[in-house]
């Protein structure tokens, strides 16, 4: 047997265990149905990378894992609605040719390519009615799985999708889908993240044209208050400690990046 020979099963399960294993350090995003359309909602310290974002008029885009790679993907399939729909028609620009395109892309670098992309996506077109709706999640080996009412991903994946489980309802109003969504995110007994640090999005099919809509500031507060749990506070200013105790250096959650090197 030739020196260093590891055969193809093995390639692949070391790939697929370091593309886990990246995947598992980013915070989890959940995509879930409401009455009147889709919500995407991801716990994110940085104002400059996006992780929800839209593809086109009804199609939203949720990724997990290393940013600059699932920047790619997100772009490619810009690209490919763009053409398509100036080529043909609108109509013909599907959240299922779009899943398609990615898992298509996802399969091959994962069987070619020395190293598999650390991400995990969901693809969610928003119909003229409920039963119009789909969401789509790849993960890093091109698998596609067609989610029906709400799909989670990310390094709690498991955890997040048993709590949704356990809470989620057909034809929730956007606050109560909010609040099971923040719920499904939190671990029990923990603290929700605060309003500057979440990224919350919707396609909304009541919306003339472009369905997308990203839910910021008082607009989100607004949300929030009409929740069961209300949104966090302010952090308050630490407690004055007498001389000589010793404060210990910040901790933050793992996973925090803002320059697109480590999963986001």
């Amino acid at each position: 047997m030739p020196f260093g020979y590891a055969s193809p099963e093995q390639i692949m399960r070391d790939k697929a265990d370091y593309a886990r294993k990246g995947i598992a350090r980013g915070r989890s995003v959940v995509v879930l149905q409401y009455v009147d359309g889709i919500l995407f909602v991801a716990p994110n310290p940085s104002r400059a990378l996006h992780k929800i974002s839209e593809i086109y008029d009804r199609i939203g885009f949720a990724a997990v894992g290393r940013y600059n790679e699932f920047e790619e993907l997100r772009l490619g399939g810009i690209r490919y609605a763009d053409i398509n729909g100036y080529t043909y028609d609108r109509s013909d620009v599907t959240g299922r040719g779009l899943a398609n395109l990615y898992a298509s892309n996802l399969g091959r670098i994962f069987t070619e390519s020395i190293k598999s992309l650390e991400v995990e996506v969901v693809v969610a077109e928003v119909g003229e009615t409920k039963d119009g709706d789909a969401i789509y999640r790849l993960t890093f080996d091109g698998s596609v799985f067609d989610e029906h009412g709400f799909a989670a991903m990310g390094g709690q994946a498991d955890a997040v999708s048993t709590r949704l489980k356990e809470r989620y309802r057909e034809s929730m109003s956007l606050a109560d889908a909010l609040e099971v969504a923040l719920t499904a995110l939190t671990e029990p007994g923990g603290e929700r993240p605060p309003v500057a640090q979440l990224e919350v999005a919707v396609l909304d099919r009541n919306r003339e044209h472009r369905k997308f809509l990203r839910l910021t500031g008082a607009r989100l507060e607004r949300l929030l208050a009409q929740t069961t749990t209300p949104p966090p506070a302010a952090t308050p200013p630490p407690a004055a400690k007498p001389s000589g105790e010793d404060t210990p250096p910040p901790t933050g959650p793992e996973g925090d990046v803002d320059d697109g090197s480590s999963p986001l």
